[in-house]
């Protein structure tokens, strides 16, 4: 009775265990140049898709890039600590750029007029299948909004000017 009650219990924390590792979710605060939070950013590997959910509060309103970039560090106040855009596979910035894109361009959050939006982005790519430890690395990815809007096409940062919130989302 003992033996099989530990045996049933290893095998349910072992199914837990299993069951986190398909779906594993990592959250970090967004964060203005002073260090002030302005939001949370949520990702999540779905299905091997890594889903990236941005929710801004006391952005600027408008219309801002957003952009995955290489490296989990957000220094402000100008960012420049997450390097730049994350692009495995050194391709060239926008979806409507003939060489591009790479997998830093997440396009554009519109933020309304009393400082919110919200952008859910699906990322599908050989890294993201891996896993969302291997497509984080060991030094984590940062989630950045830029002062403008993306055009979509330019090299290498689609026009959208300076960082002004940083989440680092760490393995």
């Amino acid at each position: 009775m003992l033996r099989s009650g530990i045996i049933a219990g290893l095998v349910l924390a072992v199914g837990v265990g299993v069951a986190a590792a398909q779906r594993p979710i990592r959250e970090a605060t967004l964060q203005d140049g002073t260090g002030k939070e302005v939001g949370r950013v949520r990702m999540e590997l779905k299905s091997g898709e890594i889903v990236v959910e941005v929710r801004a509060r006391g952005v600027a309103a408008g219309t801002h890039g957003l952009h995955l970039h290489e490296v989990g560090l957000c220094e402000g106040p100008s960012f420049e600590t997450a390097g730049g855009h994350f692009n495995p596979g050194n391709k060239e910035h926008g979806r409507q750029n003939p060489r591009g894109s790479h997998l830093g361009d997440l396009g554009n959050i519109t933020v309304a007029g009393n400082g919110s939006g919200d952008r859910v982005v699906t990322i599908t790519s050989a890294e993201a299948r891996r896993g969302i430890e291997n497509f984080l690395g060991e030094k984590g990815r940062a989630i950045v909004i830029h002062a403008n809007e993306d055009d979509d096409k330019t090299d290498p940062t689609g026009n959208a000017g300076a960082r002004v919130a940083c989440a680092a989302v760490m393995p």
